[in-house]
């Protein structure tokens, strides 16, 4: 068989390369306006480099009690990924290796979770937190937040023990090891890329989150960085600088947990799905 030309995809490349143009461009915008004092904010070209920059923005910005709410952010959704990871890889693996009709029930439950939108509970969950007295304590966003997460949750990490062969399950059970063993020593390890996507995908999520912050937190000390970037915007309303200086700090965690998990991350989204 003659072997076919490869053809240059000029109209994807084209296409690519626009899209990259308008996802940078904003990001540049934001970098570069951070640099510039309040001045040059008005007086000079939006687009250009500042010509005299300048780490001011950032100065006020951490001055301002941002450093707590970056730590109230840390608290919430490392609490949130620890609990979500845990119970979704233990209700994965009852759902994987458990074979039964009620295991396939419990998998439909989590599936039927998808379909329920966050907004549509919102008071539920507000009059479940007040009663358990956890108002206006971050234990009132990470318990929300580890509940709406660990559906999706399940069947990333279901989908990827399937590809798991059987016959390392059977060796580790004629070796006598039970289900805690062979979790901890099998499917820990072998499913690190996909407990790495949860992670990292749950991360972003609560990282981001503003609802629930919005509405169960209320006090200064329990603020996390999307409650203060809203805060700093009412605050700085007219230095610009400012506020997109707190924007691009709050995105420096997470942009370098991306950079640490980006390869799992892209595998363990990828498993599971190509049957």
């Amino acid at each position: 068989m003659a072997k076919r030309r490869l053809r240059a995809n000029v109209p994807g490349g084209i296409a690519g390369f626009g899209w990259l143009i308008i996802t940078i461009v904003p990001v540049y915008y934001v970098v570069i306006t951070s640099l510039r004092d309040q001045r040059g904010f008005y007086d000079e070209n939006p687009l250009r480099p500042p010509t005299h920059p300048t780490l001011d923005a950032y100065s006020l910005v951490l001055q301002n009690d941002f450093l707590r709410y970056l730590a109230n952010s840390v608290v919430v959704t490392a609490g949130t990924v620890v609990i979500t990871v845990a119970v979704s890889l233990m209700a994965a693996y009852f759902v994987v290796r458990g074979r039964t009709r009620f295991s396939w029930s419990v998998y439909r439950v989590f599936l039927l979770g998808l379909a329920i939108p966050l907004q549509a509970t919102i008071i539920p969950v507000y009059y479940l937190i007040t009663r358990a007295h956890l108002y206006d304590t971050l234990l009132a966003i990470i318990l929300p937040s580890a509940a709406f997460a660990i559906p999706l949750s399940v069947i990333i990490l279901a989908n990827f023990l399937r590809d798991v062969p059987n016959e390392l399950f059977e060796s580790m059970r004629v070796d006598g090891a039970g289900d805690w063993h062979t979790l901890l020593s099998l499917v820990i390890p072998l499913t690190r890329p996909a407990l790495v996507t949860v992670a990292v995908y749950d991360g972003l999520n609560v990282w981001n989150g503003f609802l629930f912050p919005l509405i169960l937190t209320q006090s200064s000390d329990q603020r996390v960085l999307p409650m203060s970037l809203w805060a700093f915007q009412g605050q700085f309303r007219v230095n610009i600088p400012a506020v997109l200086a707190a924007v691009v700090l709050s995105t420096l965690p997470v942009l370098a947990l991306y950079i640490l998990g980006r390869r799992q991350l892209v595998s363990g989204l990828t498993a599971g799905f190509g049957r």
